[in-house]
C-alpha cells in the first residue's frame, strides 16, 4: 500500500488499488452474522410496512409537486403544449437513499427539481401554501434563509427535509439523470447546493464495489458513532454522509471483505491516518464549469481543514469543514478504542455488544462548561435553541484557542432544565462541554481566563440572532464551570453513570475527607466526595442554594478555582494558584433585546474560599457549587 502511494501521480493525496482481494472465511460469515445479532435491539434495521408507507408517502409527494408546477406553468400563461409536459421530480438522499434508514426514524431528506419557469420564491410561497392546506401536513415550516434552503413538514406522519433546485430546462422528465455535469449549467449556487445531496449521494452508491456489505457496515458505524458521541456534523463531528464516504472508502480497499471485517479495518485505517491528508473516493476532476472546488493548492483557506472528507460529485467539496482540532482529536481517540475492541471481538475475546457501549461523558473529564439557553415560550426556545446549537463550534473553537486548553469536547445531546431552571427562566436546555488542560512546566501560578472565548461566542449568538429578528425578551445565554461532583446538580441520578470502583486505598483517603492529588496543571484537586456526589439526584435545594449566593454588579463575572502544577518541590499556596475565569455573556451593546431600554450591567461573583489541609491547598466543598450565572438580566 505505501510503495502504491509513492508512486501515485502528485496532487492525488495517495489514492491507492484495493489492499487485499482475500474472499471472506467462514469465520467472517460467523463473525458477520454475530455483528448484526448484536445491533438488532438497537432498531437499526427497517421493516417492511415502515419500509411501503415511506414509498407511498414519496410517491403521493412527488404527484403533488408535479401538479404544483403544471398550475404554476398555467399561471404563467405558458403554452398548452409545454404545460402538460413540464413535469417535476422529487430525488431523495442521505440515509434513505443510502438504504441504511433506521426503524422509527421518519425523516426524510428530498429533492424537488422543477423546471426553468418556476422560481425559487415560488417554492417558498405558492408550494408553501399548497402544503399549508393539505390535511396530511403538520409542522410546517420554511427556512428560507439557510446554507441550503429548506422547507420541513410532516407528511402522513413522515418527516421531510424537502430543498429546491430549478434546472435550465423547460422541462424535467421522469427518467432525468443528475449526475450529468451539464444539469449545473447556469444555477445559482443555492441550487448547486440543492443538487449537491442528490448528486454525492448516488456517486456514493456507484462508487462501493459491494452494496449489501457497504450498508451493513455503515449500520455499524452510524449505531457506533451515535452511541460514542461522534455523530454531529452542526457540532463539529461528522454527519451521516462524511461517515458514508469513510466507509465507502474501507470497501473500496477491500472489496471483498465482509461488514465484521470491513468495520475491524475501518478503525484500524482510520486511527492511524495521516490527518489533515484527505480521503477521497476517487481523483479531483475538472470540469467546463470552472465552480469553486476543494483543492488546498489553490485555495488557502482548504489548507486550514484540519480532517478533510472531499465528496465524489463535482464541485468536489470538503463535508468536515465544522471539524476542529478538539472533535477531531475526541474522533481519533474513539477510532483507537474501536480498533482496540474489535481486534478483541475477532480474537473470540469479547462480543459485538461491546462495541455499541455507550460514551460515559459524565464521568470523563474532571471539568466541565455548563451551556444553558432560555426562553420565555416554547416557540420563542426552539428558535432561540436552533441558532445556540449551530454556534457551538465557535466556542469549541474559541475555547480550543486558549493557550491552556488541548481538549474542547461537546456532548451532542442536549438536555431540558430541571424544575427549578424553569421557574426562573422558562423553557431551557442545556448542553455540557468537557475540558482538559495543558500540564503545567512548573509550579509559577497560572492565570487560566475563559473570559473572551465565551464572550465572544455569546455576542455572535446575540448579534445573528437580532440580524434574523428572532431576539425577543427572555432569551438568554448562560456559561457556568463546574467540576464533575458537581454535574448532579443539573442532571438526574439516571445520567450520571457510575463511576468504576475505586481502589481500596483511594476509599479509605474518600472515607477520611477531601483526597487531593498532586497532578498536572488541568488535571485538579479530585475530591474522593465525586462518587457520592454523582449519585446525588438532582433536586430543587441545591439549586435553590445556587440561586441565593451573593451577586455583585460589575463589569465581568468569573470563577476561581485551584489547579495543582506539577512540581515536586514544596510550594507555598499563593504560588500554586491558578485561576478560570468565566464572563456571564450578555448581550453586546449594539444588540438590543425588546422590551428593556437598556442592556444591564453584568454581574460578578468570586469563590475564593481557600483552606489548608495538611500543607494542601484545596477548594473549600461548602463553596464548590457551581453559579448561576444570569445574562442578560431584566431591570
Amino acid at each position: 500500500s505505501t510503495s502504491r502511494q509513492q508512486n501515485q501521480p502528485q496532487g492525488h493525496y495517495g489514492l491507492t488499488s484495493p489492499i487485499s482481494l482475500a474472499p471472506p472465511s467462514d469465520k467472517d460469515h460467523i463473525h458477520t452474522q454475530k455483528l448484526i445479532e448484536a445491533m438488532k435491539p438497537f432498531g437499526v434495521f427497517e421493516d417492511q410496512e415502515e419500509l411501503y408507507h415511506r414509498t407511498t408517502v414519496l410517491g403521493k409527494l412527488n404527484n403533488f409537486v408535479r401538479e404544483w408546477i403544471s398550475e404554476l406553468a398555467e399561471s404563467k400563461n405558458l403554452p398548452p403544449s409545454i404545460t402538460e409536459q413540464v413535469g417535476g421530480k422529487i430525488f431523495t438522499f442521505g440515509s434513505y437513499r443510502l438504504g441504511v434508514h433506521t426503524k422509527g426514524s421518519s425523516d426524510i431528506d428530498a429533492l424537488c427539481v422543477a423546471p426553468s419557469h418556476v422560481e425559487r420564491s415560488d417554492f417558498f410561497q405558492s408550494f408553501f401554501e399548497k402544503l399549508k392546506n393539505q390535511e396530511e401536513v403538520k409542522n410546517l415550516r420554511a427556512i428560507e434563509d439557510a446554507y441550503v434552503p429548506v422547507i420541513k413538514f410532516e407528511f402522513d406522519g413522515i418527516e421531510i427535509d424537502l430543498v429546491f433546485a430549478k434546472l435550465s430546462l423547460p422541462t424535467v422528465s421522469d427518467d432525468l439523470d443528475l449526475r450529468d455535469d451539464s444539469c449545473l449549467k447556469s444555477l445559482d449556487i443555492r441550487c448547486i447546493r440543492s443538487l449537491n445531496g442528490s448528486r454525492v449521494t448516488d456517486e456514493i452508491l456507484r462508487l462501493v464495489p459491494n452494496l449489501e456489505n457497504f450498508r451493513l457496515t455503515l449500520r455499524a458505524v452510524k449505531l457506533w458513532a451515535k452511541r460514542r458521541g461522534v455523530y454531529s456534523n452542526i457540532m463539529g463531528f461528522l454527519g451521516g454522509v462524511s461517515w458514508a464516504m469513510l466507509v465507502a472508502r474501507i470497501c473500496q480497499l477491500y472489496p471483498n471483505a465482509l461488514a465484521s471485517t470491513l468495520v475491524n479495518k475501518f478503525f484500524l485505517i482510520f486511527s492511524k491516518w495521516d490527518w489533515p491528508k484527505p480521503v477521497l473516493l476517487k481523483r479531483l476532476e475538472e470540469s467546463f464549469l470552472n465552480l469553486p472546488v476543494w483543492d488546498p493548492r489553490v485555495n488557502p483557506s482548504d489548507r486550514y481543514h484540519v480532517m478533510p472528507i472531499i465528496t465524489p460529485a463535482y464541485p468536489q467539496q470538503n463535508s468536515t469543514y465544522n471539524v476542529s482540532v478538539s472533535t477531531r482529536a475526541v474522533m481519533v481517540e474513539e477510532f483507537q478504542r474501536g480498533l482496540e475492541v474489535t481486534d478483541e471481538i475477532l480474537k473470540g475475546k469479547s462480543d459485538w455488544s461491546k462495541l455499541f457501549e455507550p460514551l460515559n461523558f459524565f464521568q470523563k473529564y474532571k471539568h466541565y462548561i455548563v451551556l444553558t439557553a432560555s426562553a420565555f415560550t416554547e416557540e420563542h426556545h426552539l428558535n432561540w435553541i436552533g441558532l445556540v446549537e449551530s454556534k457551538i463550534r465557535v466556542l469549541v473553537g474559541n475555547l480550543e484557542r486558549n493557550e491552556f486548553i488541548t481538549i474542547a469536547h461537546v456532548q451532542p445531546q442536549s438536555f431540558p432544565g430541571n424544575e427549578v431552571l424553569y421557574k426562573q427562566s422558562g423553557f431551557v436546555s442545556m448542553w455540557f462541554l468537557g475540558l482538559v488542560f495543558k500540564k503545567a512546566e512548573s509550579a509559577v501560578k497560572t492565570n487560566v481566563d475563559l473570559t473572551h472565548g465565551i464572550q465572544s461566542f455569546t455576542d455572535t449568538v446575540y448579534r445573528q440572532a437580532s440580524a434574523l429578528n428572532i431576539l425577543k425578551e427572555g432569551m438568554k445565554i448562560e456559561a457556568t464551570y463546574v467540576k464533575r461532583k458537581q454535574l448532579h446538580y443539573f442532571l438526574p441520578a439516571g445520567t450520571l453513570q457510575k463511576r468504576k470502583k475505586q481502589r481500596v486505598s483511594d476509599i479509605s483517603q474518600n472515607n477520611s475527607g477531601l483526597q487531593c492529588k498532586r497532578s498536572s496543571l488541568g488535571e485538579s484537586c479530585s475530591d474522593g466526595s465525586k462518587d457520592r456526589d454523582s449519585r446525588t439526584p438532582s433536586n430543587s435545594s441545591s439549586l435553590n442554594k445556587i440561586s441565593k449566593l451573593d451577586i455583585s454588579t460589575a463589569e465581568t463575572e468569573r470563577l476561581f478555582l485551584i489547579w495543582w502544577p506539577n512540581s515536586k518541590s514544596q510550594v507555598s499556596p499563593a504560588e500554586m494558584e491558578a485561576t478560570v475565569a468565566l464572563r456571564s455573556p450578555g448581550p453586546p451593546a449594539d444588540c438590543t433585546i425588546p422590551g428593556y431600554d437598556t442592556v444591564c450591567q453584568l454581574r460578578r461573583c468570586f469563590v475564593q474560599e481557600q483552606h489548608k489541609l495538611s500543607g494542601t491547598l484545596i477548594t473549600d466543598p461548602r463553596s464548590a457549587s457551581p453559579k448561576q450565572h444570569y445574562s442578560p438580566s431584566s431591570k
